[in-house]
């Protein structure tokens, strides 16, 4: 009798020790450094911001949920196998290609620079957040405009999700958004992803738009859509990056500027050179003063946008405020 209650204690025990592990919250550790802010994830090295990358602020890397890198590491590592085209598609950013005539979507001389100004921000928990200031200038160093970013560091399931919310201040004067594709948050997944490379990777987006693997162009490129998922079967293993829009967002749903060789970006800007729509055009313009403010989920985990409920993920990002 003894060694049977003592059985069940064990029991009782080991299930409410599983329990407490299968309840408790990740936990996000944000620590400043003279690159910028280390993202860690219950210890293990999440992502990191980095004040300065090229011309602008990024994260990078940015590790998924099987332990793998899920945004290329080219141009700030070479790794033997990666597509080193279009340097200025580092990791994850967020810039365009024509603001008052200047461009800070391409890099070299005579472009514009996102300066990292100042941290508003950093905080740990089972929510990571950064909040940043961030200057665009000019190739003279004039200030075209200025933004107050925010990267939000969450889980769901275990499911890593990056919200990033921008608000574009025209602090200096008017400012143009120009009308062209090259823009503007955008995300360049890993070679092993690409849609490209016949047998491996996916588009598809919420209105059934899509890009099977070996494809040399995606269906969906420069439509509107509330999101898209990028997947891929690595290593045995099917992974994908979601980019949700939301409602709230400038001109939601925004269209995106999605290749099938890698490059994942959302642009409301770009309507001149995507599919047009009568009557109307891409560019943008804030008086001095105004602002606009644009937010976007990046989901990355296992299975396609089926397995991992995209649809569910934007109807419940959709209802938060």
């Amino acid at each position: 009798m003894r060694r049977a209650l003592f059985l069940i204690a064990c029991a009782v025990s080991y299930f409410t020790m599983i329990g407490q592990q299968m309840a408790r919250a990740a936990e996000f550790a944000l620590e400043q450094n003279e690159r910028g802010v280390s993202v860690k994830l219950d210890g293990q090295r999440f992502t990191e911001y980095l004040i300065k990358s090229g011309p602008k602020p990024i994260l990078w890397p940015i590790v998924g949920p099987t332990g793998k890198p899920m945004t290329r590491a080219y141009p700030m590592e070479k790794i033997e196998g990666e597509k080193q085209d279009h340097p200025h598609h580092r990791s994850l950013w967020f810039t365009h290609g024509d603001v008052n005539g200047v461009d800070f979507w391409s890099e070299g001389d005579g472009r514009g620079t996102s300066v990292h100004r100042e941290y508003r921000k950093v905080e740990s928990g089972a929510v990571g957040r950064i909040v940043v200031a961030v200057d665009w200038l000019a190739a003279d160093g004039k200030r075209v405009l200025e933004d107050e970013r925010s990267y939000t560091f969450r889980t769901i399931g275990d499911q890593r999700v990056i919200d990033f919310d921008i608000t574009l201040k025209a602090s200096d004067g008017p400012v143009k958004f120009g009308d062209t594709k090259e823009g503007t948050f955008g995300v360049r997944v890993p070679t092993a992803m690409d849609s490209e490379r016949r047998g491996q990777g996916e588009i598809v987006n919420a209105e059934g738009e899509m890009s099977r693997s070996g494809s040399p162009v995606y269906s969906g490129w420069g439509k509107p859509a509330p999101w898209v998922d990028y997947h891929a079967s690595i290593d045995g293993d099917v992974v994908g990056i979601a980019i949700l829009n939301h409602p709230q967002s400038f001109r939601f749903p925004t269209r995106w500027h999605v290749r099938p060789y890698g490059l994942f970006a959302a642009n409301p800007f770009g309507l001149h050179d995507f599919p047009k729509v009568a009557g109307t055009g891409g560019e943008h313009t804030l008086a001095a003063g105004e602002s606009i403010t644009l937010r976007y989920r990046v989901i990355l985990h296992r299975g396609n946008a089926t397995d991992a409920e995209i649809e569910k993920r934007f109807s419940d990002y959709a209802a938060e405020k």
